[in-house]
């Protein structure tokens, strides 16, 4: 799937180069911003704990649960949000807001809620909401002072593309993992590990937002040189090679160091799951254990 995806995308990219030929611009957007939030989904569809999860509420957990989070967080970061240092933390609150409100909606009607099959539909989610967000932020991306600049539509979704695993995806699945594990069938149940969590995979999404505006700070701390150059818009600050090299590693640097502990996070709760077995055509049960006492 992600292959074949990708060899299409570099074919629509190499044809609009050669043609010009601007109709293509949507394919482009839309195999670019999708491509590795779908593999993945389907990825993890494939280890599901039991049959409630079908393709359809996959479906319709990437889809409406995506749309929902984008507008959800759209209407309430422009009414609840304004310039502070704390911006991208409050931005972080509500995006896993919306999206465990998305995810809880979809999946009310289970019978079975499981931990592993919390942390796929909150996966699904997640990356529903980044294929969204990804589309959005490449279609901006396209416009530019000199017109549309399909280099740096492209430059946008490959950087999207490579980082998207370690985003909201990641975040929503640790989310709605522990979310699925405190409930119980009849209802959710939102315990202080839940409200922990949250805050936790929220605290990491601010940190990954700020990671630019922290590296800015901490290279003008630690460093000198920075000077002053005249250009036909003004005077603009010319950092020097030293800055260039401390900005850019203390930003990925710190971008590395969120995504290794959402992952190891992940990891940890991703094996305090029962051991699966596989029965049939590929469908994925947990060992039935018998129930002890009354």
């Amino acid at each position: 799937m992600f292959l074949t995806g990708l060899v299409l995308w570099m074919a629509a990219v190499v044809i609009i180069f050669v043609t010009g030929n601007a109709n293509l611009i949507p394919t482009v957007v839309l195999l670019g911003s999708f491509l590795v939030p779908v593999t993945f989904v389907a990825w993890a569809f494939e280890r599901r704990e039991t049959g409630e999860i079908t393709d359809g509420l996959i479906f319709s957990t990437f889809v409406s649960g995506g749309v929902l989070g984008v507008l959800g967080a759209s209407v309430l970061e422009a009414f609840l949000l304004h310039p502070s240092p704390w911006l991208f933390f409050g931005v972080g609150l509500i995006e896993e807001a919306v999206k465990l409100g998305a995810l809880m909606m979809l999946t009310r009607r289970l019978r079975t809620r499981t931990l592993r099959d919390g942390m796929i539909l909150g996966a699904a989610v997640g990356f529903g909401f980044a294929a969204f967000e990804s589309a959005g932020y490449a279609f901006t991306a396209l416009f530019s002072v000199d017109g549309l600049s399909l280099a740096q539509l492209v430059q946008t979704e490959v950087l999207r593309g490579l980082l998207a695993p370690v985003g909201h995806g990641l975040w929503t699945a640790i989310l709605g993992g522990i979310l699925f594990a405190a409930s119980r069938p009849q209802h959710f149940r939102t315990t202080a590990k839940v409200v922990l969590t949250y805050l936790g995979v929220s605290i990491l999404h601010g940190l990954w937002d700020s990671m630019h505006s922290i590296a800015l700070y901490l290279t003008l701390v630690l460093t000198e040189g920075e000077q002053f150059v005249a250009t036909p818009h003004g005077w603009l600050v010319e950092p020097s090679t030293e800055q260039v090299n401390i900005f850019t590693a203390v930003e990925w640097g710190g971008l590395a160091v969120v995504s290794m502990i959402g992952i190891a996070w992940l990891l940890v709760l991703w094996h305090r799951t029962p051991r699966p077995v596989r029965i049939g055509w590929g469908i994925v049960r947990s060992p039935v254990i018998p129930a002890v006492g009354p």
